[in-house]
């Protein structure tokens, strides 16, 4: 159940929201099954958000064979790799390695 205030009236609305799984009921508690779904939108909002926006992966052109696994994977180094390195907007951490681009990738890859 999700309950959401409307920040103009103040006016407290509530939703039911049904989930499906394989989990058995003693492991699906309402909590458990909550932090579940707040963990994937974790990971949607800090990777494939990311994915989608900066490298417009929705986009691509990319459509046969193990081209969309492989670019994916591509894109996730880059990603994890950025944000190993203390970057928060890999959009201007891409910016910012795109203006070395013969040695500021191997930097952050630890091959110089």
């Amino acid at each position: 159940m999700r309950f959401r205030a409307n920040a103009r009236t103040g006016r407290l609305t509530r939703k039911t929201i049904y989930a499906i799984t394989d989990l058995p009921s003693t492991q699906a508690s309402p909590q458990q099954l909550g932090e579940l779904a707040r963990s994937h939108w974790g990971i949607e909002n800090r990777l494939h958000f990311v994915r989608d926006t900066t490298f417009a992966e929705d986009a691509s052109r990319i459509r046969t064979g193990r081209g969309p696994e492989n670019m994916a994977t591509l894109r996730n180094l880059a990603v994890s790799t950025l944000r190993r390195a203390g970057h928060q907007n890999i959009a201007a951490a891409l910016r910012h390695v795109s203006y070395q681009p013969f040695t500021r990738p191997l930097d952050l890859l630890g091959i110089s």
